[in-house]
């Protein structure tokens, strides 16, 4: 188990530990959003409109404009009828699964689905892979002979970078009611077509529905959730008690989206540049990392590599998650806010690394 430290400044490319300096390769501010000073300055302009939080019910008798604005943004952007905004990617799991659950369906779990989408605390996904469970999900569906399944996953294994073959869902069987929820908080602004995520590529059959949702605090850069799907749905989602009982996002964060695509686009672009350049310097790299062509993560099984870049003054992610017992989860995180020298820094080290380790 390594060292927790606490440090007094946001993250970005550089962060200081005990006075000393290191470039830092962690979190998941994708696309380097918290620390760009375009955004930030949309950000302020954004304050001085809203101010800093709107601490009102979304379902009161007064709203503000900046909501459903940047919802319809969201949704033509990802290819939904509808977004639902909420204060963080937790709450946009909890209020589908919480509803969900009120419509007596019966859940199943893929592999590694975030807990944020759990419908009960107790929820123990199954331990094998992604492939081998997709291969049985029909039959699990055939033999339950539920009204009503409702299937969560996500959209990738962010924490391994592995990518998940997503055919199965056009062959689900038509003879039951199917909600088929799928997380990509790690993939929304970095996966898809320009940026947009998963929604549009899932195919399903007429008696399948589905539902995205996402934390927006990761490549977007948005302290919120967001929930996606068909109109219906989420005017239902909208009239629960759990929805009308939340804060809502600060609005100056929704301004600031609504007038930063050409910082997105820079970002996205700044980001694949940085993940090609680090691919190409690597000596070997499927010899020590997972990586997925244009993803920013690359996992490697080598818990020692945390030490070892270290003491070279380079930061990676390295502990275990969601829970604290257990072998950490060691992996390099690229950002658009990196710098062409830190890259090749990087890779040099993790070369060394290859020569003289492995």
């Amino acid at each position: 188990m390594h060292n927790h430290f606490i440090i007094q400044q946001q993250p970005s490319r550089k962060i200081i530990l005990e006075g000393k300096e290191y470039d830092f390769f962690s979190g998941t501010s994708y696309l380097g959003m918290n620390q760009d000073n375009d955004f930030k300055a949309l950000l302020i302009q954004g304050l001085h409109r809203y101010g800093m939080s709107f601490g009102s019910s979304r379902n009161g008798n007064l709203q503000l404009d900046i909501y459903e604005a940047a919802e319809q943004k969201l949704a033509s952007w990802i290819g939904a009828e509808k977004a639902l905004t909420v204060s963080s990617g937790m709450l946009a799991g909890q209020l589908v699964a919480q509803y969900l659950k009120t419509l007596n369906a019966t859940f199943f779990y893929a592999p590694q689905s975030h807990s944020a989408n759990f419908h009960e605390p107790t929820v123990k996904p199954p331990a094998i892979s992604f492939q081998e469970w997709a291969a049985g999900v029909n039959q699990m569906l055939i033999d339950a002979q539920a009204a009503h399944s409702v299937i969560v996953c996500n959209s990738n294994d962010a924490l391994r970078a592995t990518q998940y073959d997503f055919g199965w869902t056009a062959t689900l069987p038509e003879n039951q009611q199917i909600t088929l929820v799928i997380d990509d908080s790690h993939g929304l602004g970095i996966t898809g077509n320009n940026g947009a995520g998963i929604f549009s590529n899932i195919r399903v059959k007429p008696n399948v529905e589905v539902l995205l949702v996402a934390s927006l605090h990761k490549a977007m850069g948005i302290p919120g959730g967001v929930v996606l799907g068909s109109a219906s749905t989420l005017e239902n989602l909208r009239s629960t008690a759990f929805f009308s009982s939340c804060s809502p996002i600060a609005p100056a964060y929704l301004y600031a989206y609504m007038h930063a695509d050409s910082i997105y686009r820079r970002n996205y672009e700044r980001l694949q540049e940085n993940i090609r350049r680090f691919e190409s310097q690597l000596l070997s790299a499927e010899s020590l990392f997972s990586y997925l062509t244009g993803f920013p993560v690359f996992y490697t099984p080598h818990d020692s590599l945390y030490e070892y870049l270290f003491q070279q003054k380079v930061f990676i992610y390295s502990f275990a998650y969601p829970v604290r017992t257990g072998k950490p989860n060691t992996r390099i995180v690229l950002s658009a806010w990196h710098e062409p020298d830190q890259i090749d820094l990087l890779a040099e080290k993790c070369n060394d690394f290859m020569r003289t380790v492995l």
